[in-house]
């Protein structure tokens, strides 16, 4: 499945599946309850309770999923009835899930002004928010850049940038770097790393020097997990100088506890159209709920306000840039380290220089490939 990370439900998503599976559960007044299906962040509570505050009464939920396709077939499987909002990745509002027939449009009358507030990027506004015919079909609020981590005392930033991919072909750094097992984009950056487009079909000899790619990387890789903790201390503690797969998202915990030497890398240049970093963006919906709630944007524009923004921004965990950030009120509640901590200093810079997150057309295969590289 394609993901953007791996996480595992936390107490609170565990707590509100466990309430909303309820077997024939009524649902006596929708207009007073608010479920959302998201990423980590949106069921935090410095981004419920003040939401909860404002509506005395409403009951309001959020799980946390563990993929987007995950949180997607959930919707198909009968729990559109349940949910009325999704907050997943750039790619599935225009794709799946409005072919599908599984959110319907926002009113761009309330949320088109929030557009203005944001970074450039975004102000144009953001097309992958819309449908062909001008629907607004998400908001979008956290993004960063994803490609590969370094410690810049070993490795300067300016050498990571120009090497790229090829960081990880030399063979001085042979047992010199982690493998961060985010499988969907272990798939794509090894892509990138072989000279391929990830977002188009990949067969014949393209596979093939995917395969080649999967065991140089996999067999020159010192550690590999799943645990961007324990990654990040690998970097600092000098066992490793450097790991394939991350970013912004997954050193920004590191970089806000002081280690700045720890860096998200976007490459200068790659196969894509010159571009080899990758961009992930999230994208929150209004579910086509049959009985619909009318929290559901009266908590989508709740999240556009400075003091949300930056709760979602520095949720628990990792920390991400967010679009809102055009704002000068958003802005102003941003400090020095904060804004270090995502590295906003080259955020323009490296935005520029990535591709839009996709679909994987060959993902499958791929995977097995890779899969079958990892064990040997």
């Amino acid at each position: 499945m394609i993901t953007r990370r791996q996480f595992s439900l936390g107490a609170a998503g565990m707590a509100g599946l466990s309430a909303l599976s309820l077997p024939g559960r009524a649902l006596a007044d929708r207009n007073n309850q608010l479920n959302i299906l998201c990423w980590e962040g949106y069921n935090s509570d410095t981004v419920l309770n003040p939401f909860r505050a404002a509506h005395p009464g409403a009951t309001v939920r959020a799980e946390s999923g563990t993929s987007d396709p995950e949180m997607i077939n959930r919707l198909r499987a009968g729990e559109i009835g349940t949910w009325d909002l999704i907050n997943v990745n750039q790619p599935w509002a225009r794709g799946e899930l409005l072919r599908d027939n599984l959110i319907k449009p926002l009113s761009k009358e309330r949320f088109m002004p929030w557009f203005d507030k944001m970074t450039p990027e975004f102000a144009k506004p953001y097309a992958l928010a819309f449908a062909d015919n001008g629907d607004l079909l998400g908001m979008p609020q956290r993004y960063g850049p994803f490609s590969f981590v370094v410690n810049t005392d070993k490795i300067s930033q300016d050498s990571a940038e120009e090497q790229g991919w090829n960081l990880f072909f030399d063979p001085a750094m042979k047992g010199r770097y982690g493998l961060l097992t985010y499988d969907n984009w272990n798939v794509i950056h090894l892509c990138l790393a072989a000279g391929l487009n990830p977002f188009q079909p990949v067969e014949g000899a393209d596979a093939e020097k995917f395969a080649e790619t999967c065991k140089q990387i996999v067999g020159g890789a010192k550690l590999m997990t799943d645990d961007l903790v324990a990654m990040n201390t690998a970097l600092i503690n000098g066992e490793i100088d450097a790991y394939f797969t991350g970013g912004t998202y997954t050193a920004s915990p590191a970089r806000y506890d002081g280690a700045t030497f720890v860096r998200a890398i976007t490459p200068r240049s790659g196969p894509v159209d010159g571009k080899g970093g990758v961009v992930w963006v999230e994208l929150t919906s209004a579910v086509n709920n049959p009985d619909p709630s009318s929290l559901a944007e009266d908590f989508l524009e709740f999240v556009q306000q400075p003091e949300i923004c930056k709760a979602v921004a520095f949720s628990e965990g990792t920390y991400n840039p967010i679009a809102q950030m055009g704002d000068p009120e958003v802005m102003a509640l941003f400090d020095e380290e904060m804004l270090e901590a995502i590295q906003f200093d080259t955020l323009e810079a490296e935005l520029a220089r990535c591709l839009e997150f996709d679909v994987v057309p060959s993902y499958d295969a791929l995977l097995a490939t890779y899969v079958a590289a990892r064990r040997g």
